[in-house]
């Protein structure tokens, strides 16, 4: 396996889950979404499932890894340690840059890819909000990074002190504020980021499901719109760019539907 790239890896089977977090995130955002999955099908979720949530490069326990920020080299180092790890099939759930990073991996190996579940993904259009993403990448002070994490939820979603103190945690990582700055600027140049072909969608065979925030402030949600045909968009009211941690149960649910077990 590819020692510097962390992943929490717990339970057992053929076929895995594969969680990618977005920018400034770790592995733990996806805590509450792990809980709520066998709440959402108790019954029709594989027994034993094994889920595997990486800490992307970069990001907390990988922050040495080369390739942070790069989506294609991202997803390279999470195909190549997932045939590491001898997982030959897997379903795959990626939030904003892990979006795209999940993108890039079901073209790089796609057959090894069941579905896709892509939550606010990254690349679906040149739009972004940078400003933001800058403020988070340059928060310092508890309060600095407290400011940067609600920009980026819903206006009327109210944070939780455990996301924030993740985020505070994660910013405590000797070097993770300075390889931030450097993330946000290959993600965001001349205020735009990088979007994908419409044809490199159209090629995805697998089962793709998209969810978007009505009120997402970093990547607007008229991205959604005119999608392949394949594809199937959730559209949730009310709701920003932090879905994971705003709406877990929800997310949940549309993940269990991306993999086929409802």
């Amino acid at each position: 396996m590819t020692r510097a790239l962390y992943a929490d890896d717990t339970g057992e089977g053929e076929c895995a889950l594969v969680l990618l977090h977005g920018f400034a995130g770790s592995h733990r955002v996806w805590e509450g979404v792990r809980k709520a999955l066998p709440k959402v099908l108790p019954n029709a979720l594989p027994k034993g499932l094994r889920i595997i949530a990486y800490d992307l490069p970069g990001h907390a326990r990988s922050l040495g890894l080369p390739g942070a920020g790069r989506a294609k080299s991202v997803a390279q180092t999470v195909v190549d340690d997932l045939a590491a790890r001898g997982i030959a099939r897997y379903h795959l759930a990626g939030h904003s840059f892990g979006g795209a990073v999940a993108v890039l991996a079901a073209h790089l190996a796609p057959r090894s890819v069941a579905s896709l579940a892509l939550i606010a993904p990254g690349g679906f259009g040149p739009e972004i909000a940078g400003d933001l993403m800058a403020a988070r990448a340059h928060a310092r002070t508890d309060d600095e990074i407290a400011s940067a994490v609600q920009a980026m939820f819903g206006a009327q979603t109210q944070v939780e002190s455990g996301v924030v103190e993740a985020a505070i945690e994660l910013n405590s990582v000797p070097g993770q504020g300075e390889k931030l700055i450097e993330i946000s600027s290959l993600i965001v140049r001349d205020g735009e980021q990088g979007a994908f072909p419409r044809a490199m969608l159209e090629a995805l065979a697998m089962p793709v499901h998209v969810a978007w925030g009505s009120c997402d402030a970093v990547l607007p949600p008229h991205q959604a719109d005119g999608l392949p045909e394949s594809f199937i968009v959730h559209r949730l009211p009310g709701l920003g760019h932090m879905l994971p941690e705003e709406a877990p149960f929800e997310i949940a649910r549309i993940i269990a539907e991306s993999t086929g077990a409802v």
